[in-house]
């Protein structure tokens, strides 16, 4: 169970993390399946459950891959969960706070021109509209869009390293992990 944005990829998955009674995620649970080189994990917050040699969470909280955990523990009833179904546990609370994170990084990063977010948007249409209607030509109008966006993106990388931000600054600016930016910046400052 992961959320996951289009926006922001796996920079900013979020999803339910365990706690133990003092307080710390435990580590993950290995699965010993018997002889073989891969020995089977989960990080999972319902294999805490104090069987087979796992510890049991006593709390959940909302996590982030950015490092992000949120402020609120709730308690964990284990006569809620179902062993066969345990996601259907209800942690909507949880996810509520990761969106709140969400919107917080949002805040944070570099807001797109309101002329441009609404051109994407109706491009979007557009090209999915088209998609149907016309294949051949959607995929001649995404080829031209990858051209452009392309040479944009290669500028704009050019223009960033340029102007010497440091990779804290450009990662808060993208809503990325600084190794997404990274990542981010090297792909376009070599596409083309």
């Amino acid at each position: 169970m992961e959320w996951q944005t289009e926006e922001f990829g796996s920079s900013h998955e979020g999803r339910p993390r365990a706690l133990l009674a003092d307080g710390t995620e435990p580590g993950p649970v290995y699965f010993d399946i018997g002889s073989g080189a891969e020995i089977p994990k989960s990080t999972d917050w319902w294999v805490y459950d104090g069987t087979l040699g796992a510890p049991e969470a006593t709390h959940l909280r909302a996590a982030c891959t950015c490092g992000w955990r949120g402020d609120r523990l709730y308690p964990l009833d284990w006569t809620e969960v179902s062993r066969r179904h345990p996601y259907e546990y209800d942690t909507s609370a949880l996810y509520e706070d990761w969106t709140r994170h969400i919107s917080d990084v949002e805040s944070r990063s570099v807001p797109l021109p309101t002329d441009i977010e609404a051109t994407i948007e109706d491009l979007d249409r557009r090209l999915t509209a088209l998609a149907d209607q016309a294949p051949l030509a959607a995929l001649r109008a995404v080829t031209s869009l990858e051209r452009v966006t392309a040479d944009a993106g290669r500028e704009a990388a050019y223009n960033i390293r340029a102007d010497e931000l440091t990779w804290e600054t450009i990662s808060k600016a993208l809503g990325l992990t600084e190794d997404a930016a990274r990542s981010l910046l090297f792909r376009f400052s070599f596409r083309r």
